[in-house]
């Protein structure tokens, strides 16, 4: 049975790559916070309390685990709001508040779960379409993000042949939330992401023996569409 390790394995995205990955036959682990949801755990789903960002907290998070072996990691969590307001009234705290639960936290899952990985292993990190494009006043999440594709191809070059490292830069990634007609018309697949798709993005990468190094884009074709004012 192949192990996967899914850091805010409670949030919206992270539920729906644990649900996918133990329905596949995944024994799955979710690194975070908060508790996943019951029905997640009673699919065989584990719960570590972990705060990602800390070093202490990932070293107890692996030896509470136990794991002797470690087939598929995914750097999911991290602060959802991308706004941080003005950039001369952000504080340094909220700064580290930010970057340190996105890409400090990759680093330190990455670090302790390396020993654990052998040949055919993977990594995938969870970046987002932010990395590229931006709104105003969303600087701490934007780096965050754009650290992380950075840090993806570093480690394919530094970990291959043996691990393979990539990243999934969703878009805009909805659940069951209302949402207007128009929301789900601008996209050029005419709907809004869903969390399956990226878990289904989540199972491609873990097999994809000849991709490395990469960042994988799913935005429903909203980075490839130009948009001029009417």
């Amino acid at each position: 049975m192949r192990h996967a390790i899914i850091t805010g394995g409670a949030g919206l995205i992270g539920t729906g790559i644990c649900r996918a990955l133990s329905e596949a036959g995944w024994k799955v682990a979710s690194f975070d916070m908060k508790d996943t949801a019951e029905d997640l755990q009673a699919e065989g789903v584990r719960h570590i309390f972990c705060d990602v960002g800390d070093e202490a907290s990932v070293a107890g998070a692996f030896a509470e685990l136990g794991w002797e072996r470690l087939d598929l990691l995914v750097n999911n969590a991290g602060v959802a709001g991308p706004a941080n307001g003005p950039i001369q009234d952000l504080s340094l705290d909220d700064w580290r508040r930010v970057t340190d639960s996105h890409l400090t936290a990759a680093f330190l899952m990455t670090r302790s779960a390396v020993p654990l990985m052998g040949e055919g292993a993977s990594i995938v990190n969870m970046a987002s379409t932010r990395a590229f494009m931006s709104e105003p006043q969303t600087e701490a999440y934007a780096a965050a993000k754009g650290g992380l594709v950075a840090l993806t191809h570093a480690l394919a070059i530094s970990l291959g042949p043996t691990i393979r490292v990539n990243a999934i830069a969703p878009g805009w990634i909805s659940g069951d939330g209302e949402l207007r007609p128009e929301d789900h018309a601008q996209h050029p697949t005419g709907r809004v992401g869903r969390p399956q798709d990226v878990a289904e993005a989540v199972l491609y990468l873990a097999g994809a023996g000849f991709m490395t190094g990469e960042v994988l884009v799913l935005d429903g074709g909203m980075t490839k569409k130009m948009i001029y004012a009417a």
